[in-house]
């Protein structure tokens, strides 16, 4: 038996897209099928265990992993400002209009512009979370470059639907005191998100952000990307075109983006299969990690009828 392809961490690397400079690493043959990993909220390439990275390469694929704009070591969207939460919640409730610098489709294109930098036709999109959202737009406005579709604890963008508690969104907004500091606070997060069933030792999860934070670190950013995903419109006609294969993952724990989001995403996709986890939160599970590999290794081999 041959053995698995060795998913070996390189140096991040850089390309041009969309206007911007978009941090990017890759592993397996490029010979291969491509998989692109969309990251979450706030969620720098890191959010993608290297684990998860060669479960999918011993698939066959080659993966790209991403920094979104305004994240990471890609381009900081410096110089504007969101909105306050206080006008996003009227957006919300009320549909008062507000204005943000981008917005999802905006970020759907640089993630489209990956694909022209480094020659790839079309590939495999995997989305957690917010990387969900931009992974649904671009399989709805970019058909022809999208092979399959698996969305993560992500959402339609309903409303009502995988909408988190106003007391789940104003801890994601908390500000630093002389009580908790930051760090202290995006430990309270995660520990917030994770999955019951899978709990992460408060230790590993403190060293998980602390290593985040010195890769990179853009508070400004966060809030400029709670504004992309709260000033883009609902995706239920963008999702009524998909017509690649998709696979709907996600936790029946999730407090950031409830169950029903993800319900909702794969009641709009024709032919979305839909895989629900008891204890699972809005986090990836290390004990789930193979079994996600396997069923989107599956889902990329469908054929619709």
């Amino acid at each position: 038996m041959s053995q698995p392809e060795q998913v070996i961490p390189t140096e991040t690397q850089f390309l041009q897209s969309n206007g911007l400079r978009i941090a990017y690493e890759s592993f397996g043959s490029v010979e291969r099928p491509t998989i692109v990993l969309v990251a979450g909220l706030y969620n720098q390439l890191v959010r993608w265990p290297l684990a998860f990275c060669q479960l999918l390469v011993e698939q066959g694929f080659r993966v790209i992993r991403f920094d979104n704009r305004d994240i990471g070591l890609s381009d900081k969207m410096d110089g504007v400002k969101a909105p306050s939460f206080f006008r996003l919640l009227l957006k919300t409730r009320l549909g008062i209009p507000v204005s943000a610098p981008y917005n999802l489709d905006d970020m759907a294109a640089d993630t489209v512009g990956i694909l022209d930098a480094l020659n790839i036709p079309a590939a495999h999109f995997v989305g957690m979370s917010m990387g969900g959202m931009i992974s649904q737009i671009v399989a709805g406005r970019y058909p022809d470059r999208v092979l399959s579709l698996t969305s993560i604890m992500s959402t339609s963008g309903v409303r009502g639907k995988g909408e988190p508690s106003m007391k789940v969104r104003l801890k994601m907004v908390q500000p630093g005191s002389k009580d908790k500091t930051p760090l202290d606070i995006a430990v309270d997060i995660w520990k917030m998100l994770d999955s019951p069933a899978w709990p992460m030792d408060e230790d590993e999860i403190r060293a998980l952000v602390i290593a985040e934070h010195q890769r990179s670190s853009n508070p400004p950013g966060y809030l400029r990307q709670i504004a992309a995903i709260q000033t883009t419109p609902n995706r239920v006609a963008l999702l009524r075109s998909i017509k690649v294969p998709t696979l709907v993952i996600h936790g029946n724990q999730d407090v950031l983006v409830p169950v029903s989001g993800g319900i909702d995403t794969a009641n709009h996709i024709p032919g979305a299969e839909l895989v629900r986890y008891e204890g699972m939160g809005h986090t990836l599970p290390r004990a789930l990690l193979g079994e996600f590999a396997q069923l989107i290794a599956r889902n990329s081999h469908k054929k619709l009828a």
